[in-house]
């Protein structure tokens, strides 16, 4: 198996830590730097021995409060409440790297797309041209806009949300890698043109290594949080975007997927059913969550062969 490396200096490997590791956790006299890999930095705080804050989203507390009276419960973090830091209000979470030794994390957003059906009809009444976007869509490719959009140097948000999800696998896989972070403390996030099967393939494999009872492991896991999301009524009643599977495994074998992030899961409409399998066409609500997670099990799976 060909070894994953990341070419960089010692003070490139200190910055992506601190990058990656908003805070130092303690739990059972361990200090740990804590792992960040996808999100808006700042939401995370340090909270009690073996919790994690996260900046209270409505949206998101309400889902964990369902989630924890569900059959999903045992493969997401578990919700403590909420709690109040330096004037704002947080989420108490289980800390999902608390048991674990200097970790390998990886994050993989789930779904065909990254954007709510309402985020973009109300883009769309209201459309807006946005610098910003423009800016990080020709950071990654100078070619992606149009000429028309080169002259105005900007875009409109449905315009950036739509092709940031095209070039990623999230149209064509269902599902799109976020974040790494080694054991050694080197880390990236630069997989916004991880696009095919192959180069997916090779991620997974740098990730994992040639260990293959933990990649048994990782695949246990998921096909046991697909059984029960096909089963779970929270999940046949809300449209899942943006939301991670998190991958995290030590040297010491320990190794477990988690369910994260709702903050953009909204309920359907009570006269809508979806499967999570279906093609999406605007107004039916579909996310291709499971989709997604077909794809990641057989891809891991063929790799289990290889190996």
């Amino acid at each position: 198996m060909k070894p994953f490396y990341f070419q960089q200096s010692s003070w490139k490997k200190i910055r992506s830590i601190i990058r990656w590791s908003p805070f130092v956790q303690v739990f059972k006299k361990n200090r740990y730097p804590w792992i960040q890999l996808a999100g808006h930095q700042g939401n995370f705080q340090a909270g009690d021995a073996g919790s994690v804050l996260k900046k209270l989203d409505k949206r998101e507390q309400n889902c964990f409060k369902k989630v924890m009276e569900d059959i999903l419960r045992p493969y997401v973090p578990e919700y403590r409440g909420d709690v109040e830091h330096m004037g704002e209000m947080y989420l108490q979470l289980q800390d999902l790297l608390c048991e674990f030794n200097s970790p390998c994390v990886m994050d993989i957003k789930m779904g065909v797309r990254t954007y709510l059906e309402e985020e973009l009809s109300k883009a769309r009444k209201n459309p807006s041209l946005r610098k910003d976007m423009y800016q990080k869509m020709i950071e990654v490719d100078p070619n992606a806009p149009t000429e028309e959009e080169h002259q105005q140097k900007a875009v409109t948000k449905p315009r950036y949300m739509q092709w940031r999800d095209e070039m990623s696998s999230s149209v064509n896989l269902a599902f799109r890698i976020e974040g790494v972070k080694k054991s050694d403390g080197a880390s990236s996030k630069d997989f916004k043109k991880t696009k095919t099967r192959n180069k997916v393939k090779d991620t997974l494999i740098s990730f994992i290594g040639d260990n293959t009872d933990m990649l048994t492991k990782y695949i246990q896991r998921l096909r046991a949080i697909r059984i029960t999301q096909e089963s779970s009524e929270f999940f046949k009643r809300h449209e899942v975007i943006g939301s991670s599977l998190l991958f995290v495994h030590d040297e010491s074998g320990n190794a477990s997927v988690w369910v994260i992030d709702f903050g953009k899961t909204e309920s359907i409409p009570s006269n809508i059913t979806i499967d999570h399998r279906s093609e999406w066409i605007e107004g039916n609500h579909e996310d291709g969550y499971l989709t997604g997670l077909d794809n990641l099990v057989s891809i891991l799976e063929e790799i289990e062969n290889e190996l």
